[in-house]
């Protein structure tokens, strides 16, 4: 019994110790780079692109969300922050840490609107919370988000 308190007293530690360690790799021209779920990273040769072609396409920027509290509930908890990948697409992932739990979830943008968007994350334990932003451009903008538990934010994304 006590043998099993001691391995269970360890794993507890070690989770809350690691559970906010992220390792993110670093793009050659210096920007964070998170993959999408799925995504298994791999070598890209590097390619020429001929005189006049196109440009690529701009590749994910990682942006960190910052949510002030609007309403008396999320004054209990105070400033939230997270991090948004912006795909480029009219997508996104994000996640942020709300009371001890990670959220993860996804934003998109509203069809025949490209500035605006809804996004939706959801932890472990069922908390989840909902947000409606607009982005002045690919790498800011703002919004409001509501939590499960009645907490209001305004959200605001980019630097």
């Amino acid at each position: 019994m006590k043998t099993l308190k001691s391995l269970t007293l360890a794993a507890s530690t070690a989770a809350a110790l690691l559970s906010g360690c992220i390792a993110v790799p670093v793009g050659p021209d210096g920007q964070l780079y998170v993959y999408p779920p799925g995504v298994v990273p791999a070598a890209v040769p590097a390619a020429s692109v001929p005189p006049g072609a196109p440009a690529a396409a701009q590749s994910p920027a990682i942006l960190h969300a910052r949510l002030y509290p609007a309403n008396d509930i999320a004054t209990q908890t105070g400033m939230v922050a997270g991090t948004v990948t912006n795909m480029m697409t009219g997508k996104g992932r994000f996640q942020l840490n709300y009371k001890g739990e990670l959220l993860a979830g996804e934003a998109t943008r509203v069809d025949g609107d490209s500035r605006r968007g809804v996004a939706s994350a959801y932890g472990q334990s069922g908390t989840f919370m909902s947000c409606e932003y607009q982005m002045n451009n690919p790498r800011q903008g703002a919004g409001t988000c509501t939590f499960s538990d009645g907490a209001r934010y305004q959200v605001h994304v980019g630097s």
